[in-house]
Formats: structure tokens, C-alpha cells, sequence
């Protein structure tokens, strides 16, 4: 597909360029992580990618060490303890997810399409039907049609059914209505948090963990 092609090279360009510009904000937020906490500059994490192979993802890191293993585990709130000051404004900013330009130079993931879920939440790869599959078509983005439908605040039947329907009616067009809208959810900063999960279901991913 003539489209594909032209998305990854415009993902390889824009990747490079962007760490090229941005090298110096790489940097300053390197520097602030390490002082303002205990731990390494980058968070990594298996997650699923194209055709549901297994790739470490690249963030900056926003919580203390070892943070998953605290708390509330993968979930998170506002006022949640575990995040550090840096991390806060971070993650209104979405600028964590700028290590992931590193991703998307080495093939694993472009800058929109559907987000990597983890390997063992919500399912495994074996663990999602058919229909659902289709997600992993794409290569994972940095943001996507999920995200900005309601990102955080969708449960994951209702990101699926968005990644599936991003798939199905791929177009440039429709990757250019998703990078503006993404810069408009950013400004807004909506949805950043993961909403509040029952206890049954915090309990159920910690042991997967």
C-alpha cells in the first residue's frame, strides 16, 4: 500500500528531525529525572507491537523506581504519590513519550496508530480474537485515534474498537486529523490519568504481574 510506504518514510524524517531540534529538551529533561530522583532517565517496558511481536518501549521516566511493584501497579491517578515532581509535568506535557522517536527510528513504531498494549494486559497476544487482532496490523504510534477520542478515560474494548476502526479506514488524511487533534488534547491536557479501576481488576493485573 502506497500510503504505508509514504507513512514510514515520513516517520523516519520527522523522527530524525525532531531529535535533531529537540536534542537540547532531550538533555534538560535528562538532567531534571536524575536530580529530582532516585533511578535511571528512561523507563523501558515490554509491550506488543506489529503483528504482536514483542518490543521494549522507551519513556522518560515519571514515577519513583521500581514504581509497578508499589501502589496501585499500572494504574495511576492525579494525586498519586509514586509520581515524581518532573514526572507531573511530564505527563501533562506528554513529553515522556519523546523517547519513543528512538522506537520509531529502529522500526518498532510510528509517531500515530494504535498504542502498544502491555504483554500481559489487557491480554496476552493469544487472548485477543480475531476481530481484534486487526490492531496489530498497524505498526504501534505514539498517539492514535484512541487517544484522542478519550485516551485514559476509554476502558479497552472501547480503545480496541477505535484501533480496529483506524485500521480498516487508514489514510494519510485521517493520520493529519489525529496529529492535530493529539497537539489540541495536549494543550487541553484531557484524559491524561488512567480513570479509577475496581479493586477486582487492580488485583487481577497485579497477579499477571
Amino acid at each position: 500500500m502506497i500510503q504505508l510506504a509514504v507513512k514510514r518514510g515520513l516517520d523516519i524524517l520527522f523522527a530524525f528531525l525532531a531529535l535533531l531540534v529537540l536534542s537540547g529538551v532531550l538533555l534538560v529533561i535528562s538532567v531534571a529525572i536524575k536530580v529530582d530522583s532516585k533511578g535511571p532517565v528512561f523507563f523501558k517496558q515490554e509491550r506488543l507491537g506489529k503483528n504482536g511481536t514483542v518490543f521494549q518501549i522507551y519513556k522518560f521516566r515519571t514515577m519513583v523506581e521500581d514504581a509497578e511493584s508499589k501502589g496501585r501497579g499500572i494504574f495511576q491517578n492525579e494525586n498519586d504519590d509514586r509520581i515524581t515532581k518532573t514526572g507531573k509535568l511530564l505527563r501533562v506535557t506528554s513529553l515522556d513519550e519523546l523517547p519513543q522517536l528512538f522506537n520509531i527510528l529502529r522500526g518498532e513504531m510510528s509517531f500515530i496508530g494504535p498504542r502498544p498494549p502491555l504483554t500481559y494486559y489487557p491480554y496476552t497476544i493469544d487472548g485477543y480474537s480475531g476481530e481484534q487482532k486487526i490492531r496489530f496490523q498497524f505498526l504501534p504510534g505514539i498517539t492514535g485515534y484512541a487517544q484522542i477520542m478519550g485516551r485514559n478515560s476509554l476502558n479497552w474494548e472501547e480503545k480496541i474498537h477505535y484501533d480496529i476502526d483506524y485500521v480498516e479506514n487508514y489514510s494519510l488524511g485521517l493520520d493529519l486529523k489525529i496529529f492535530i487533534l493529539t497537539i489540541y488534547k495536549i494543550v487541553q491536557r484531557e484524559h491524561v490519568h488512567h480513570p479509577e479501576n475496581s479493586d477486582t481488576q487492580l488485583n487481577q493485573v497485579n497477579k499477571k504481574a
